[in-house]
């Protein structure tokens, strides 16, 4: 049975672009055309297209937030190494002695400087992401804020009922929010810079990471922001929450926002845990709506996706073919005792933009220039659409002890 593409964006709330875009990634497979020029859809195709769905919602899907508190992990990011922990944490237990201080240079959401955190290791966390910076500056700081004040202004900003547009409404209403949590993103983030004056640095980046969070649980998306769903499904109202703070571990630490190619040439750790973009997706493009928003400097946006116009200042070599000699350079300055490289092995199994820029012998070449490097493995099960089939899929740590 041939099924139009007008049916498979009905049946799934998809718009054109995304299916477009699947196909192009090679997420599913490529449709005939009829004598008329039109894509014809099959039930091979709608199998793949659920399990596409199914797929995103699980990988990106927001932990629940049963707690009245906002805690770290409580927000969707590609790639996040949540579900990794334990892992990382044996290997690290079991392999390396007397590590005291942790750089986590491409840090994402933190979930794994927070690991360290928690274990009473200092740690030195890094991301170019403005947005991230932010987090950490909440979740890693430990420097004294009004824990009242922040209670009663996130209470009053829960509260209220803006019906005027804004910036947010007018760009981002009624495609990544509903044009009533749009007005009220605009209406908060105004406010908390209305409030900059009487607020320590750290006491606004809480404000903000609250409104990030936020955001995210309510934004029509499958957990990032390269598109939005074509038909609106997320209807709760943005709520934000007071972050689950424990100042009491965080002193001694060090948050960064620079390239981590620099950043190695300044810093010293007993423990370098690495995890790079490797493929070709920028974290600046999927995320450049949260980094809009905690910027706030109202930028002109452009496209369907209504991203920034210039994102220079957030690209990764990481995500282009320069990524092996980005990496030597990068091992190569680095002054401790461990290095820890997080990788899964798609290499080329995937499609596009989802194979990796540097493969798993560049990097053990290039970690080998440095020490000897240890593997370890574990089961990932990975996503596939039907086109393809990739088996022995496993996530992968790389350890080499520094002695040159």
């Amino acid at each position: 049975m041939e099924i139009r593409t007008k049916e498979i964006m009905e049946e799934f709330n998809l718009s054109r672009q995304t299916l477009y875009n699947w196909v192009k990634e090679g997420t599913i497979s490529k449709p005939k055309k009829d004598w008329r020029g039109w894509r014809m859809w099959t039930e091979q195709h709608v199998e793949e297209i659920k399990k596409t769905i199914r797929f995103k919602e699980e990988q990106l899907s927001l932990p629940n937030l049963n707690d009245k508190k906002l805690q770290i992990n409580n927000r969707r990011y590609l790639g996040s190494k949540y579900k990794l922990l334990d892992f990382i944490r044996k290997i690290v237990v079991e392999n390396c002695q007397g590590i005291e201080t942790v750089a986590d240079i491409f840090g994402g959401t933190g979930v794994v400087a927070d690991l360290f955190n928690r274990e009473g290791k200092n740690i030195i966390v890094n991301d170019i992401l403005y947005s991230n910076y932010m987090s950490y500056w909440t979740w890693f700081r430990n420097d004294p804020i009004n824990e009242d004040k922040i209670s009663s202004i996130i209470h009053e900003l829960n509260h209220a009922e803006p019906e005027e547009e804004n910036y947010v409404s007018k760009n981002f209403g009624g495609t990544y929010f509903t044009q009533y949590n749009a007005k009220k993103i605009g209406y908060i983030r105004e406010q908390i810079e209305l409030l900059s004056e009487s607020l320590t640095f750290r006491e606004k980046a809480i404000l903000i990471t609250s409104l990030l969070y936020a955001m995210d649980k309510v934004a029509n998306t499958v957990g990032h922001y390269d598109a939005y769903r074509r038909k609106l499904d997320s209807f709760n109202k943005l709520t934000l929450l007071v972050p689950d703070l424990n100042d009491e571990w965080n002193e001694g630490n060090q948050i960064y926002k620079e390239d981590a190619n620099e950043l190695v040439k300044q810093i010293r750790a007993d423990l370098f845990y690495i995890d790079t973009p490797y493929n070709s997706r920028q974290y600046g493009d999927a995320y450049h709506l949260l980094e809009n928003i905690s910027e706030w400097k109202k930028p002109e946006v452009t496209g369907v996706a209504r991203k920034m116009v210039n994102r220079s200042h957030i690209k990764s070599d990481y995500c282009t073919m320069k990524a092996p000699q980005a990496f030597a350079d990068l091992v190569s300055h680095i002054d401790g005792k461990y290095i820890l490289v997080s990788y899964n092995n798609m290499a080329k199994k995937g499609v596009g933009r989802s194979n990796a820029k540097i493969s798993a012998e560049e990097i053990i070449g290039i970690l080998e220039t440095r020490g000897p490097v240890q593997i370890f493995e574990t089961e990932f099960h990975p996503f596939t659409t039907g086109k393809s089939t990739i088996e022995d899929h496993k996530e992968i740590l790389y350890l080499c002890e520094i002695r040159r």
